[in-house]
Order: structure tokens, then C-alpha cells, then sequence
């Protein structure tokens, strides 16, 4: 598959929306009903786009979007694109602190916020603010009732900044991550032939508004395909929705809760076309037991915030729980040492990504943007390994490697080994510091419903006819309910910092 193109003039609304393809069909769906047609986007976006012009928006300004998931919410990110403006999404879950630095660091032009977090945002000193409710409803929509379209759309090329994604803040505070029209279009068309989207597809999204955006909306509307929208994952809704759609994308979390419903089942799931995995790795059990309930090989995929998605399965790929697929058409991945020499094909080491349309850099750090590459790599500070095939595994963070003893441990062959145990439904494998060894393994396990019977010393004797012996957790934690975060990926730095005095009574040798 040869590299999708980007238009020399790469406004991202013209290059993933036709405003002409079938004015009458349903373009999204709301959980309350509320329907959008292709033929009215045109019109709404432009109101939007008109509406936030005449409050001082323009080609290289942020619009913020603190939002609950609505069509409006959609549509308010293509007015964005219109006025080649930049967006800023901002999850609605945040603290009013997290909200207060990504607004104060971004100084965004413009906020559209749900009517919930006015308060926080008024905080911030921000000038122009508008309101947008998940019905629809707020002064957004209502100022834009009436106005005049503004149907031009700004010129853009493929460097110009298309959005601003804020990374996850583990170590330390979050920072703007800049992507460029030429990565969003490129990564929209590439998923969409990937994948196959075409007009005859309906996405069931069920994906965070702000972390949905890319990855999951954009392909959708690269393809041509229509949505139904709902506001958060809930077993039930996606149930009652699932036989109306096509297509369903989520992380792990979301599919071993459908599987603990037995309602989901080959019947219900009949009209599907295509079920995407991807963010946090899936068990190999848990992999084998949705092809064996439903009929579907998931599709797996893995992706950064400055690189949006970055490998991929093909829907003719023969897939595996441990591979995300190969690189993206026109782009490449390679696995390297650490003096950046690339490695045979099967060994471990750092993934590096080179892409046709590359990450613009963080916000107002130059020095932490030119660390982001080694020449014209990415430097994705993930490892994993590639086979002879290009098709890539991804190990974990690599600030999830463990170094026990001078000894590299990584965490998922562990957690591998623990999950195929009875009674474990999730386990999470990390580092904290050894008096002895520098630093330990422990193991963080959630139980089942046959968890009763789960035994540490037992657990760890099963361990041993797997594992080397450095490899072997050092003890195991029982947790009722693993921390996560908003897309339901455990969150390993703060099981560390729960756990990281655990060996300090051990005496110094």
C-alpha cells in the first residue's frame, strides 16, 4: 500500500469532509436522537466558523474545546479547521488545576466549554467564552444561529499547526504537543484505506470527546462513514447500539467488559465489520476468547500523542495479540540500541518512527522538541521488537523498563505469565527501588470472580516455569481496583509511587 497524498493546500476540513457526498444521509447520531446530516455540516460549520472569527479567531490562534461528547462538539473542531485556527481538546474529566495550566500555558483565543466547567474557565482570566452542553445546547449554538456564514475556508500547508494535544503529564506538567494539517490528513486517510472506512460504515463511538478526536473521528470522516455518538462507554448503550453500526473502536478495558455481558455474542454483533483495539495491551486469552465468542479477529494499533496513530493491522492482516501491526503507507518504524544502531529483526530495543508529515514539537520547548529526535526519527521512548515482516510489538514505556541486577525485565512478558493465571483479571508488573538489586520486580494484580482462591506462593511457583529467575516478581500486590485513567489504561506511576517504599526494610548487603 502506497502512502496516502495530503493536497498542496491542506485545510484539513476540505481534505476529510465532502460537503456534496449524499446531503440526506445520517452523518452522526446522538444518544438523545438528535440527528446531523452531510448536507447541513457545510452550513453549521460555517456559522461556527463566523461566530468565532468575529471573537478575534484567525489562521495560528487556539480554540479550546472543554466538551461532554455531542455532534455540536464535532462540528465545532471543522469550524476550527475553516478558519485554519488551531484546536486545543481538553478532556471534561480534568481538575480545575490541570484546566487552569493547559488554558494559562495555551492561551487559547477562544473556549467553548460545557456550562459545568464555566467556573473553572472563568477562572483562568480567558476573554472570550462561549457554552455548549451535550444537548446541544449554550450560547455557542445560540450565537450562531443567526449569523452569517462564513464559507471561506483559510489557505493551510502541510506544516501548518492543525491542533495541540496536551501528553499525559506522568513526569511532570503536561505539555502541548503541536500536530500539523499534513499529519492529521495524512493519518486520517491512512487509517481509513487501513481499515477500509467507506460511506457505507457507521463508527460506534464511544471514545472520549477530547481524546477521540484523532485516531477515531478523523478516520471516520477520511472514509466517509456516518457515527452514532455516545457520551461515555456504558456496557448497556453499546449493547442497544451495537447492531446498527459497523464499526466499534476501544481500548482493552471496553471489550473484557462486553465480554462479561452474555449478551455479546455472534448474534448481536452479526451486522459488525470491524472491532479496533489498541492504547494498552490486550491479554492473549482475553485476544482468543473475543474471536471464539463473536467471529472477530480484533484489530490492534498503536499510536503517541505526537504521532497520532503510528502502526497498524490491515483488515486482510492475519492479527495476534502481541502485534500493533507495521508502520503506516510512507512511513517507517525501526527498532534501535541505545546508541540508536538499529537492530536484527526479534530483538528488543527503542522504537523510532520517520513519517512523511512530521510532529511540529512541544509548545514553547525547543529543547525538549529537538530531544523528541534522533536526525529526522522520532524517538518514541517506547520498546518493543519487529519481525521479519515489519509487524511491531510493543513492550511498554521505556520508562516502564525494569533494571534488576544490571538485568532488563519488561513488564508485559511478566504480566503475560500472570494473567494466564486463574483468578487474575489484570495485573500491571513494575519497577520500584531494591536495597540489593537497584530495583525490584513487583507485581500489581486485580482478581476476578475466582480470585478467592488465588494464592501469592502458589502464583509465584507457577511463575517460575516460565520465567527466568530475575524476572520473577519479588511479591505480588492484591488491588481491589487498579488506578486509571481516562481511557481506562492502568497508570503505572502511581502504583509506583504507592508502592515505592516496599523494600525499604530490607537491610543493605
Amino acid at each position: 500500500m502506497n502512502t496516502v497524498s495530503v493536497p498542496a493546500d491542506a485545510n484539513v476540513f476540505a481534505a476529510l469532509f465532502d460537503p456534496t457526498r449524499e446531503p440526506d444521509r445520517i452523518f452522526m447520531e446522538s444518544c438523545d436522537g438528535r440527528r446531523i446530516r452531510f448536507g447541513e455540516v457545510d452550513d453549521i460549520t460555517a456559522r461556527y466558523a463566523a461566530l468565532l472569527a468575529g471573537s478575534g479567531v484567525g489562521p495560528g490562534s487556539f480554540v479550546a474545546g472543554i466538551l461532554e461528547k455531542s455532534p455540536e462538539g464535532i462540528l465545532l473542531y471543522l469550524a476550527t479547521c475553516r478558519l485554519g485556527a488551531i484546536y486545543l481538546p481538553i478532556h471534561i474529566g480534568m481538575s480545575d488545576a490541570e484546566i487552569g495550566h493547559i488554558v494559562g500555558d495555551a492561551g487559547p483565543a477562544a473556549v467553548v466549554c460545557d456550562p459545568s466547567r464555566r467556573a473553572a474557565i472563568d477562572a483562568t482570566g480567558a476573554e472570550s467564552v462561549f457554552t455548549l452542553a451535550s444537548d446541544g445546547s449554550g450560547t455557542f449554538t445560540e450565537g450562531s444561529a443567526s449569523i452569517q456564514p462564513r464559507r471561506e475556508l483559510a489557505a493551510a500547508t502541510a506544516d501548518t499547526p492543525n491542533a495541540m494535544v496536551y501528553t499525559s503529564g506522568t513526569t511532570g506538567k503536561p505539555k502541548g504537543a503541536l500536530l500539523s494539517c499534513g499529519s492529521v490528513i495524512w493519518n486520517a486517510r491512512s487509517l481509513a484505506a487501513c481499515w477500509g472506512i467507506h460511506a457505507g460504515d457507521v463508527l460506534l463511538h464511544a471514545n472520549p470527546m477530547a481524546y477521540g478526536l484523532f485516531g477515531t473521528t478523523t478516520p471516520a470522516l477520511a472514509g466517509g462513514a456516518s457515527m452514532i455518538l455516545l457520551p461515555k462507554f456504558e456496557t448497556e448503550a453499546v449493547l442497544a447500539q451495537l447492531p446498527r453500526a459497523t464499526i466499534f473502536a476501544g481500548v482493552p478495558t471496553y471489550y473484557s467488559r462486553l465480554m462479561a455481558d452474555p449478551r455479546f455474542d455472534r448474534e448481536l454483533v452479526g451486522g459488525m465489520r470491524l472491532f479496533v483495539t489498541g492504547s494498552a495491551p490486550m491479554r492473549t486469552d482475553s485476544f482468543a476468547a473475543f474471536s471464539q465468542r463473536t467471529g472477530h479477529v480484533l484489530l490492534d494499533r498503536y499510536g503517541l500523542t505526537e504521532v497520532l496513530i503510528a502502526t497498524s493491522n490491515r483488515v486482510g492482516d492475519q492479527r495476534r495479540a502481541d502485534n500493533s501491526g507495521a508502520a503506516l503507507p510512507g512511513s517507517q518504524v525501526r527498532i534501535v540500541d541505545g546508541d540508536g544502531e538499529p537492530l536484527r529483526p526479534g530483538a528488543v530495543g527503542m522504537i523510532e518512527l520517520r513519517q512523511p508529515y512530521r510532529f511540529l514539537g512541544y509548545w514553547r520547548d525547543p529543547e525538549k522538541t529537538a530531544k523528541a529526535f534522533r536526525d529526522d526519527w522520532f524517538v518514541t521512548g517506547d520498546f518493543g521488537r519487529m519481525d521479519e515482516d515489519g509487524q511491531v510489538s510493543v513492550l511498554g514505556r521505556g520508562a516502564d523498563l525494569i533494571i534488576t541486577g544490571g538485568l532488563n525485565v519488561y513488564p508485559k512478558e511478566v504480566e503475560a505469565a500472570l494473567n494466564a493465571i486463574d483468578g487474575v483479571l489484570e495485573s500491571a508488573v513494575i519497577g520500584v527501588p531494591h536495597p540489593d538489586f537497584g530495583e525490584a520486580v513487583l507485581a500489581v494484580v486485580q482478581l476476578d470472580g475466582a480470585g478467592a482462591a488465588f494464592d501469592r506462593s502458589e502464583a509465584l511457583k507457577k511463575l517460575k516455569s516460565s520465567l527466568s529467575g530475575y524476572k520473577l516478581p519479588k511479591d505480588i500486590e492484591i488491588l481491589e481496583d487498579m488506578p486509571r485513567n481516562k481511557l481506562g489504561k492502568v497508570q503505572k506511576n502511581l502504583l509506583r509511587q504507592r508502592f515505592l517504599s516496599r523494600f525499604d526494610h530490607l537491610p543493605r548487603p
